[in-house]
């Protein structure tokens, strides 16, 4: 066995005995080069989807919780030169957003790794939340980019219950634990509280967008924050991206022909992973319900998709 000690020379006369010029027989099959000068590594991590925690077996929707470990591996990754965050999203919980963009951050300026985030269909909303982890926002120019705002949406059925002759009982220790009740008429007073819960969280998310986007933004005036969605051309008008660009060419771009890609995303739900990302609507209704259903797909069909 070799040992350290009285070996000093031994690591250079090896350097020597291997180096490019003096290769021959089998050693000329040793990539040299290759391993002086690895390819960077980009890391990609797919964030689709609903934001937020979705009951039913088909998939939760993206949460800190279901993404922190792909996060932490993606930043992990060996020689990765940079994080790309490949978003299509409309958006979904504040909470989960600003959890799973908070965690993106604190990495990146933990590890000195830059971010870069490159919108597809759409990244809108919590979408464009998720974009605004990112230093650097690029989008194609037909994608949907935006909607800042906040939204609550949901059904009442008084009414219904009424005609069929159901009796709704409900009991609460707390005045208002019944709030916003669908099985019974819409009251103001609890109205205008859900209005002011929703301006709270549409404040933060304006100051999420400036503290991200600052100077870059071309127009700072309330219009910006008002819910209205861009394609990519109009967003990068108004500086809520950096330019048009797709991930595998910005990056190349950027690091080079080279540059190797490492894709890093959840794991779906146990019927997703069985069925795939084609599952039909018949089935989907089935296994989580036509409420979570069409809930979801009014989501995605506010912006055309």
């Amino acid at each position: 066995m070799l040992g350290i000690s009285g070996q000093g020379s031994y690591v250079p006369q090896m350097a020597e005995k291997f180096s490019e010029d003096k290769l021959s027989g089998w050693g000329r099959f040793i990539p040299i080069k290759a391993l002086r000068n690895p390819a960077p590594v980009v890391s990609v991590i797919r964030l689709s989807g609903v934001i937020g925690g979705r009951s039913g077996p088909v998939g939760n929707g993206l949460t800190l919780n279901g993404l922190e470990k792909t996060i932490e591996s993606a930043f992990s990754s060996k020689r990765v030169k940079a994080v790309a965050l490949a978003i299509n999203s409309p958006g979904g919980s504040p909470v989960q957003s600003a959890l799973i963009a908070g965690r993106i951050r604190a990495l990146a300026d933990e590890k000195k790794i830059p971010v870069m985030a490159f919108a597809e269909d759409v990244a809108a909303s919590g979408g464009y939340w998720l974009a605004c982890a990112a230093d650097e926002i690029y989008a194609d120019e037909n994608s949907i980019v935006g909607s800042i705002g906040v939204i609550s949406a949901g059904f009442g059925f008084p009414e219904a219950i009424a005609r069929l002759g159901i009796e709704r009982r409900v009991y609460s220790a707390g005045e208002n634990k019944a709030m916003l009740d669908p099985f019974r008429p819409e009251d103001a007073d609890e109205v205008r509280r859900l209005k002011a819960l929703q301006g709270e969280i549409h404040e933060s998310f304006k100051r999420h967008v400036r503290a991200r986007r600052g100077e870059r933004l071309n127009e700072t005036g309330e219009s910006l924050f008002e819910g209205d969605f861009w394609t990519g051309t109009g967003a990068h008008r108004l500086g809520l991206i950096d330019g048009i660009g797709d991930l595998y060419s910005i990056m190349r771009a950027r690091y080079g022909d080279s540059v190797k890609f490492r894709n890093f995303a959840p794991k779906s739900g146990g019927i997703r992973r069985l069925l795939g990302r084609g599952v039909d609507s018949a089935a989907y209704d089935r296994t989580t319900g036509i409420v979570a259903a069409v809930d979801e797909w009014s989501q995605w069909k506010r912006f055309g998709l």
